[in-house]
């Protein structure tokens, strides 16, 4: 029992960092930040996905009680998870190095029109 709750402590520590480095103006830290929510969630699927810890999905012989088992198709979905999540990681990364290839920063900044907008918003109603 007590596994289980340090495992769902570090997902969400794990959750935590990710959110706040997505939250950033930074493209790398974005990038840190997807990843590391995507693995929290993963753990996230193992650990709900019941099973024995360290058991495999399917075992070998003739006994084929499911009490010894986990879940294959937890496994499955985090297996097809970490994939999605490397080609997601390789396109954000040529998407900073092409950012920074045309303006030669990695910050992020604000579209010009929703500047304008937010600008005129505030002149129309300054209490909001």
């Amino acid at each position: 029992m007590s596994g289980n709750l340090i495992l769902l402590i570090v997902i969400g520590a794990l959750t935590a960092c990710g959110v706040y480095l997505l939250l950033e103006r930074v493209v790398s830290k974005m990038l840190l930040g997807m990843i590391l929510l995507s693995n929290a969630v993963n753990l996230l699927i193992l650990t709900v996905g019941g099973g024995p810890d360290g058991k495999p999905p399917i075992l070998g012989g003739s006994d084929t009680s499911p009490e010894g088992m986990a879940d294959p198709l937890a496994q499955a979905m985090v297996l097809t998870a970490i994939v999605i999540t490397m080609g997601l990681a390789a396109f954000v990364l040529a998407l900073a190095y092409r950012s920074y290839m045309l303006t030669t920063s990695e910050d992020v900044r604000n579209d010009p029109e929703d500047e304008q907008i937010a600008a005129t918003r505030e002149q129309e109603d300054p209490e909001e």
